[in-house]
């Protein structure tokens, strides 16, 4: 009786088992029908748009003065007066520093009377000259008249022709003296140091006291009416920039101000080792906010369509050597990849010049998508995030 019982427990726990196990492989194979396909993809899309947009480039560099120059000595001395200080306006000529120059005004009162001298020499040098010539002719008109005798001739000739050096060296000595006291007086005006063209002082390099050798840096003076940003282009966008083109740039000074210039130099060839080539943007800076070793953002517009289609530039992929975009159809709920043409780029948008795209396209997620995969938009999700609230 036992083992009938125990029989019977046995089978229904075997017919038990039985019935677990096949309802695990159905409900299995019922789970794993509609996940035969991928998983839909959470994406954001956007239109695609049609209009005016402009293609720029957008370089960096530095910001250097129109000019700039060093004030220095051409003499040794020491420094006794020093007029300006850094931010200083200089104008065109005006005296910036002295310095020490009695040794030199000495130097010019002895050059000046060593020419006084070699004027008196060439005074006393000249009349013995006349002398000697108005002898010689006597002395020739004596002898026509065979009162003179040869040799009285030549003693007056020899005179004459002695006097005659004499005066000559006397005059070079003059000549000679003249220079000394000019170079003298030269020396002397180099003591006192000018503008040679106005700006303000950039730097000042030393201070009254100091004593200076020739061409010891005094001050730097700088000119920034208008400045010169230099910058680098690239040998992809040599082509598009040119000289003339107009240009925008932009400084963290001065974050909401906007200072226009012109590209005014190209090198005329490209560096070898990093390929780029240097240009040169002038910019007018009347109200000189802008000071020379700025960082500086310079935008130039290379190209424009006034009816562009064009979409983010988020929404492009690329596979192997092509370009594309996914399209989205809301209705359909998939994405369908389309080979696209690009023309120009802006910060944000770039031109599909081919084909026509009339869907949205999708900026958020396409990497993750295939030809056909299943979508899901923005309003689906907070669709069902409300249903869930609810």
């Amino acid at each position: 009786m036992n083992k009938k019982i125990g029989y019977g427990i046995g089978g229904l726990v075997v017919l038990f088992l039985l019935w677990r196990i096949i309802s695990l492989i159905y409900t299995g194979s019922s789970n794993a029908g509609p996940r035969s396909g991928p998983p839909p993809v959470a994406v954001e899309v956007d239109s695609v748009r049609h209009g005016y947009l402009a293609e720029t480039r957008q370089l960096t560099g530095t910001v250097f003065p129109q000019y700039k120059y060093v004030v220095a000595p051409k003499v040794s001395g020491r420094v006794m007066n020093l007029y300006k200080r850094i931010g200083d306006w200089v104008e065109d000529g005006e005296v910036v520093a002295r310095i020490d120059d009695a040794e030199y005004e000495q130097n010019v009162i002895e050059a000046e009377a060593n020419l006084n001298i070699a004027l008196a020499s060439l005074a006393e040098a000249e009349t013995q000259f006349e002398l000697a010539r108005q002898d010689l002719d006597r002395v020739r008109s004596l002898q026509s008249k065979g009162i003179a005798s040869s040799s009285e001739l030549d003693a007056a000739l020899s005179n004459y022709t002695a006097q005659e050096s004499r005066y000559q060296l006397a005059q070079a000595q003059v000549d000679q003296r003249r220079a000394a006291l000019k170079s003298a007086q030269i020396r002397l005006s180099y003591t006192v140091l000018t503008a040679s063209k106005p700006g303000f002082v950039g730097e000042r390099f030393v201070d009254e006291g100091a004593l200076l050798a020739p061409n010891t840096a005094v001050l730097s003076i700088v000119g920034i009416d208008s400045v010169i940003v230099r910058t680098t282009i690239i040998e992809r966008d040599y082509g598009y920039i040119r000289v003339n083109q107009p240009a925008q740039v932009s400084v963290d000074a001065f974050r909401d101000r906007t200072f226009h210039g012109s590209v005014s130099r190209i090198a005329p060839m490209l560096q070898e080792a990093s390929r780029v080539a240097e240009m040169e943007v002038e910019v007018a800076n009347g109200s000189r906010a802008l000071k020379p070793g700025m960082f500086a953002r310079v935008s130039i517009q290379t190209a424009e369509r006034p009816n562009a289609q064009y979409v983010p530039s988020r929404a492009l992929v690329r596979q192997g050597s092509e370009t594309g975009v996914y399209l989205v159809n809301p209705q359909v709920k998939s994405a369908r990849y389309v080979s696209v043409e690009i023309g120009i780029v802006s910060a944000e948008f770039t031109e599909i010049v081919a084909p026509e795209l009339n869907d949205m396209v999708v900026t958020l997620g396409q990497h993750l998508l295939d030809d056909g995969s299943p979508v899901i938009l923005p309003e689906d999700s907070e669709m069902k995030q409300s249903e869930r609230a609810s």
